[in-house]
């Protein structure tokens, strides 16, 4: 199925990118602060991408392990579950 153009998605610049990563990181890390977990629609493997490496540097910020997965439609992001020490 072909989009008409009106609601074709550009990909986004390096200069796009990078400011959208960098905006979304304090947004995700208040969210994973007060909620535990962050969703958005991230039906595309750019914004799947995208919101991967906000995970990463929301993780590095927070000095915490995060996970994110998504299904095709949603990425939903979460602080990992910490290994319980072995007996």
């Amino acid at each position: 199925m072909t989009l008409p153009p009106s609601t074709r998605r550009t990909p986004l610049d390096t200069e796009e990118r990078i400011r959208a990563e960098s905006g979304f990181v304090p947004l995700v890390a208040h969210h994973l602060t007060t909620d535990g977990r962050f969703r958005v629609s991230a039906d595309t493997p750019e914004m799947v991408e995208l919101f991967q490496s906000v995970a990463r540097r929301v993780g590095e910020v927070l000095q915490r392990p995060v996970t994110s997965y998504a299904n095709g439609r949603y990425i939903v992001i979460t602080f990992a579950q910490e290994s319980l020490p072995q007996p």
